[in-house]
């Protein structure tokens, strides 16, 4: 990934926490001549030294197969995105010398993957995955509430896929480069935009410069 230096995050908590609250991750790999990718959610799981994304996959996906013959994969996690107008810059206004760009947030992660088809892998790993997406809800839904043949037959058509991961990278892409004017613009115009990512993004930039400042 091309990483200018001020769009580097090397933040690790800020970028496991986009993985965190992101988990739909693409997963790529190399295939029999070609590259294949799949969105698979994830769970980000850190034991001791060691950090490990784990998900599973339907057994007709060949992307597993793929995976036992060239392990190495890259998982890409796609946070916040929003356009960037030249209306928004101070320097428009001084110069006229801009142009439209994009602001986003991601974090890539690669490792070796592995293939778990043992039982307590895929159990531990469904309940991992269901209790952090249900754990929040008025009324969450949990594994044992199916019954338990229903749920032994479904874990008879995925298969577990565990990475190592050896290296992250994330970049953050949010005006860094501008001058302090058009960064303040920037934020303003964010915040004006009509849904809710424009906002969004608006309050981490803004939060980002408070960040810096202190």
């Amino acid at each position: 990934m091309y990483e200018p230096l001020h769009f580097r995050a090397e933040d690790r908590e800020a970028a496991f926490r986009l993985v965190r609250e992101n988990p739909l991750g693409l997963l790529i790999s190399q295939g029999v001549g070609e590259i294949i990718a799949n969105p698979i959610p994830f769970l980000l799981e850190e034991e001791s030294d060691k950090l490990f994304l784990r998900a599973h996959v339907a057994r007709p996906n060949p992307q597993w197969k793929l995976l036992q013959e060239s392990p190495q994969a890259l998982v890409v996690f796609q946070g916040l995105g929003h356009y960037v107008t030249p209306e928004w810059y101070e320097t428009k206004r001084e110069s006229g010398k801009v142009v439209p760009t994009w602001n986003y947030m991601l974090v890539q992660m690669r490792g070796a993957a592995s293939i778990r088809e043992d039982r307590d892998f895929l159990h531990r790993q469904i309940s991992a995955l269901t209790s952090t997406h249900e754990g929040k809800r008025a009324d969450p839904w949990a594994v044992t509430d199916a019954p338990d043949a229903y749920i032994e037959a479904q874990m008879r058509g995925i298969l577990g896929i565990e990475i190592e991961v050896a290296r992250w990278s994330g970049k953050f892409k949010l005006s860094q480069n501008r001058s302090e004017a058009d960064r303040a613009g920037v934020v303003t115009g964010l915040a004006a935009e009509p849904g809710a990512v424009g906002p969004a993004m608006s309050a981490i930039m803004a939060s980002t410069v408070e960040k810096k400042q202190s």
